[in-house]
């Protein structure tokens, strides 16, 4: 329980939802389904790098096989774990989950409804998913305020009015621990736990029911970690949102997670309940990830 010590997270509730949450699925259903998800990344190569090719005087391109026929199930309200070692494409198919990177192959769908449009120029096409990523330093466009960051999207989808837009806002900065009077701040005015909080408040402020954190602590100090983990324990709750966690720490996966997933290169090679995958690991690979985990030192007597 160390890590989750000293978070002194303000408790100030979420502001209520305006958007209209029509025909969910009851707790614990099947919502988000990734059903043979697939994507390899070549470099698409010109005219004459096509023909030295044929002529046997270049080499092709190599092609990334990053997520390889990856097929899983979120249920609505419940905390789903993606672990894996960097390059195992956890965050790859976490970017597909949330619309945004076009697959190579299979569906992904949100409470039946698939999450981008067909074609050669998918875009996503639902609202419904958000993401907090792992860099708050990058993820925020400097030139802009807090506030007018946190309100673009809720205006632009019309979630809110300009009107509401302020209090809006405010709200939300509340919800995540933070003073309502920073919006009219910059990035570089905060630090990096405060950053990540302005993301988590930017994602929700979206009204989403599925959030996809791509390691969001992972360039956080541990003491840190804990607030923003304690924060989006305290949120998934009051908010019934689904959560999909992808970490390469599994002791942080640990303490939010309901079922846990591990990838390595490209497929997910076991699935199941958090504390059945701690206490009794199947795959060799997941046998590795659990004994690399460090463990404190017991206290002497």
């Amino acid at each position: 329980q160390l890590l989750l010590r000293g978070s002194g997270i303000a408790d100030a509730a979420p502001p209520p939802r305006k958007s209209a949450t029509l025909n969910l699925p009851p707790l614990g259903s099947p919502y988000l389904v990734i059903d043979n998800a697939m994507k390899r990344f070549e470099k698409p190569t010109g005219l004459f790098r096509n023909l030295a090719i044929k002529s046997g005087i270049s080499q092709p391109m190599p092609v990334v096989q990053a997520v390889d026929g990856v097929s899983i199930t979120l249920k609505r309200g419940e905390v789903l774990g993606l672990v894996g070692e960097s390059g195992s494409g956890k965050s790859t198919l976490g970017r597909m989950a949330a619309g945004i990177t076009i697959p190579t192959s299979g569906t992904i769908r949100l409470n039946g409804k698939p999450v981008m449009s067909d074609g050669r120029n998918a875009r996503k096409i639902t609202t419904r998913i958000q993401t907090i990523f792992q860099d708050p330093f990058a993820s925020l466009n400097g030139r802009m305020r807090i506030g007018d960051i946190i309100a673009e999207g809720p205006l632009a989808h019309k979630l809110v009015t300009r009107a509401e837009a302020s209090v809006y806002v405010k709200e939300w900065l509340a919800a995540v621990g933070l003073d309502p009077t920073f919006a009219n701040r910059f990035p570089h005015q905060f630090s990096g736990g405060q950053r990540q909080r302005i993301a988590i408040a930017r994602a929700l402020a979206m009204q989403p029911d599925v959030v996809v954190c791509d390691e969001p602590v992972a360039s956080l100090d541990v003491s840190i970690q804990a607030q923003i983990i304690n924060l989006l324990i305290r949120l998934r709750a009051e908010l019934d949102l689904s959560l999909i966690f992808i970490s390469h720490d599994l002791s942080v996966v640990r303490h939010l997670c309901d079922r846990v997933a591990i990838m390595y290169r490209g497929k997910i090679v076991e699935e199941g309940v958090a504390s059945t995958i701690y206490a009794d690991p199947q795959h060799d690979y997941t046998k590795r990830l659990l004994a690399a985990v460090p463990v404190l030192p017991e206290a002497a007597e």
